[in-house]
């Protein structure tokens, strides 16, 4: 039977580091998996335990009736951590127990850092005591895109493993094996940011293609002469349904615009399946001024996370973006 882990994609550092650990039968008590969402960390804890526990496991695994691998995902409700009484009632003689099959077993805490963040200390402080006194046959998964969100104790406890973000071409492999139309794989591509999920998630419905022609409709108002345009494109962006989303492909599209008007190539352009329309752009812009309108925005995606006025700030930005 292959080897589970070589489903694991563009992942080669910690993978070759677990499979050392398994050849070796010296894998840690935990382990801490830290990087973007949708670049494997979940498919390596499952194939780690696949590769452990044998071919003869790994149909329950899949199926999530195998005693000796566990996931314990967040809360569906509040804020979503997962409650002190929960931990010591249910996971914690969980893991006091096994392994009950096989020689080894596995808990697996995807988004850790919502499931035992530091405000609520009470279960994560609960936690590390488990953490600090492993027990043999035993090993923790914690899964985080915000590992910082988690307490330094915990991080500490941990054998870290980074995965890296997913190159477009493996990206371009997941979309075609879902059989996304071939028109919809480049701007979610673009937009992904090498994350296989959010990649997806764009190709639904066009999303990702919508973005790039928003983006294109705020660059008219912005570089026209009509301050009603601008007006409406800022409320466009204010009542867009994810307006951080909005912002970040507006970010690209001038990420795009700079590296085009620098005279790079066309494949240095994120969007370059659009490259004709980002040189027509670029044909009126600097380099220096693109960039400033990323900056810019940066800037504005900052202040909505600190809770700004939606529209004020989409105002703001717009008008100083005309200014460049």
């Amino acid at each position: 039977m292959r080897d589970p882990l070589d489903e694991v994609r563009a992942q080669d550092v910690p993978v070759d580091v677990l499979r050392r650990a398994v050849a070796q039968d010296r894998l840690a008590g935990a382990y801490l998996f830290e990087g973007p969402s949708g670049v494997g960390k979940e498919r390596t804890a499952i194939a780690l335990a696949k590769t452990v526990l044998g071919p003869a496991a790994a149909g329950r695994i899949d199926h999530g009736t195998h005693p000796d691998v566990r996931i314990f995902r967040p809360r569906d409700d509040g804020h979503r951590n997962i409650k002190v009484e929960k931990l010591r009632e249910e996971i914690l003689p969980y893991a006091d127990f096994a392994p009950f099959e096989a020689n080894r077993a596995f808990l697996i805490f995807p988004e850790a850092e919502v499931s035992f963040p530091q405000h609520h200390a009470e279960s994560a402080n609960a936690l590390l005591k488990t953490l600090e006194e492993p027990k043999p046959g035993v090993t923790f998964l914690l899964l985080s895109e915000r590992p910082d969100r988690l307490l330094p104790t915990i991080r500490s406890r941990c054998q870290r493993l980074r995965f890296g973000r997913l190159p477009p071409e493996v990206l371009a492999e997941i979309l075609a094996e879902r059989e996304v139309p071939e028109e919809l794989r480049d701007a979610a591509i673009a937009l992904a940011d090498g994350r296989a999920d959010v990649a997806l998630r764009h190709c639904e419905e066009g999303a990702a293609e919508r973005l790039l022609e928003l983006a294109l409709r705020i660059d008219d108002a912005v570089g026209g002469n009509r301050p009603g345009a601008l007006v409406l494109a800022a409320e466009e962006l204010a009542r867009h349904d994810d307006p951080v989303l909005a912002l970040d492909a507006l970010g690209l599209f001038y990420r795009d615009v700079a590296v085009s008007a620098a005279g790079l190539p066309d494949d240095h352009l994120r969007f370059r399946h659009r490259a004709e329309i980002i040189r027509r752009r670029a044909a009126r812009l600097s380099p220096g001024a693109a960039s400033e309108r990323v900056a810019l925005i940066q800037r504005t995606l900052m202040d909505l996370e600190a809770n700004a006025q939606r529209q004020m700030a989409m105002d703001a930005l717009l008008h100083r973006m005309r200014a460049t």
